[in-house]
């Protein structure tokens, strides 16, 4: 029977991708890396579900990412106390903060020219499977290694530059990843195993939906962006100008999420006064089929739906504060929704990527804004593809 779930759900997420995609004649074009981008993609979860080879590398990533969130905290609770440590979670701290740190990695990085390295190794294996763009490829490992919001400083001199398919490709590995500051939170709420699994699957299902919603053919970069320049400045020069631009990415991002969180707040008091039921709670019933198909019992889907509105319209974090609620959930059932969970594919990304981008550049900003219903669609599929594909190795 989840096999054939498993095949519906397939169709499902193919016709939706394809019926918002810029170009749906050239999409048979992408047939090829679409099918070896999904064996590969179910190759990696049977590898790390069942065998010891993948226990061992989510052991060993689950100790780094903790050496790191260690020595992120260190400078949090010196300016902050000891607050990133409470409950309940302040947002701003736990989850923004950290960026600050991450900018710094990321300058160091570039100075001693490690991010090219990582470019001329993961990008030219991504440009094989995937047929994308160099910088989409940058942009795309970045995005897996530092998160949403610090790979915008990481191409910050290219974003001016780019043209509509690139920047909606950006956008899109951004939403569909998860930020490795943020993955020692998401791993107090939810088993470490599916997170970190759910950020290896979300990479191969962000190019599946990719090629579906924009097939188009990777756009020659000019001459002097064919080579990721690194730092050339003094080293602390770097290091302190990339901790600069985290705090001013942390106070573009603010005011949106903000406005984004308090209009999802109004209109489930709307909702709930006029029709007796929140907005939220609505679209729960209404993504229950969704939730069924995606491979979780029908006896959990209505509360499966309303976690997937909820991450949707508010964020993850919300999501997953009502997701550790639920009680004598099965091994499948708690896979297939953690994954889903795992990423930024919810409104409030979206403002906060247009409010980074257009501190960048503005024209940008409008770009990302005019194409913000593919990418929340294109994002969520991502999430869906990740979620079905793990619910076929779990029992």
């Amino acid at each position: 029977m989840k096999y054939l779930i498993f095949i519906i759900s397939l169709l499902i997420i193919f016709i939706v991708a394809s019926a918002i995609s810029f170009k749906t004649r050239e999409i048979k074009r992408k047939a090829i890396p679409i099918v070896v981008l999904l064996l590969i993609e179910a190759i990696v979860a049977f590898i790390l579900l069942h065998t010891s080879v993948g226990t061992t590398i989510l052991n060993t990533t689950s100790m780094g990412l903790e050496y790191l969130i260690r020595h992120a905290n260190k400078g949090i609770d010196f300016v902050f106390g000891d607050i990133s440590h409470k409950t309940p979670v302040v947002f701003v701290i736990v989850a923004l903060m950290p960026l600050v740190f991450i900018c710094s990695i990321i300058g160091i990085l570039k100075y001693f020219g490690i991010l090219r390295l990582i470019i001329l190794i993961l990008g030219s294996l991504i440009n094989k499977v995937a047929k994308v763009g160099k910088l989409e490829s940058f942009s795309a490992v970045s995005a897996v290694v530092v998160g949403m919001m610090a790979v915008y400083v990481s191409i910050k001199e290219y974003i001016p530059n780019l043209t509509k398919p690139q920047m909606y490709t950006i956008a899109a590995c951004s939403l569909s990843t998860v930020d490795i500051a943020i993955l020692g939170a998401y791993t107090q709420m939810l088993s470490p195993q599916f997170v970190f699994i759910g950020v290896c699957l979300n990479f191969f299902s962000t190019f599946v939906i990719i090629s579906i919603i924009n097939p188009n053919d990777p756009v020659e970069v000019p001459s002097h962006f064919s080579s990721f320049k690194d730092e050339h400045h003094s080293f602390f020069g770097v290091l302190t100008d990339h901790m600069l631009d985290g705090f001013k990415l942390i106070l573009a991002i603010i005011p949106m999420l903000l406005g984004f969180i308090a209009l999802i707040s109004m209109l489930n008091d709307i909702f709930s006064y006029i029709i007796g039921i929140s907005f939220q709670g609505l679209l729960g019933y209404i993504f229950s089929p969704l939730a069924f198909v995606l491979g979780v019992p029908w006896q959990d889907s209505i509360q499966f739906g309303q976690i997937i509105a909820t991450k949707i319209l508010t964020n993850e974090f919300v999501a997953m504060v009502d997701y550790i609620k639920l009680e004598n959930l099965s091994p499948r059932t708690e896979a297939i929704m953690s994954v889903f969970l795992i990423s930024f594919a919810n409104f409030g990304s979206i403002g906060m990527i247009i409010a980074c981008i257009a501190s960048i550049s503005k024209e940008h900003g409008k770009i990302i804004a005019a194409n913000s219903f593919r990418l929340i669609i294109g994002s969520t599929l991502v999430s869906c593809l990740s979620a079905t594909m793990v619910g076929i190795f779990v029992s």
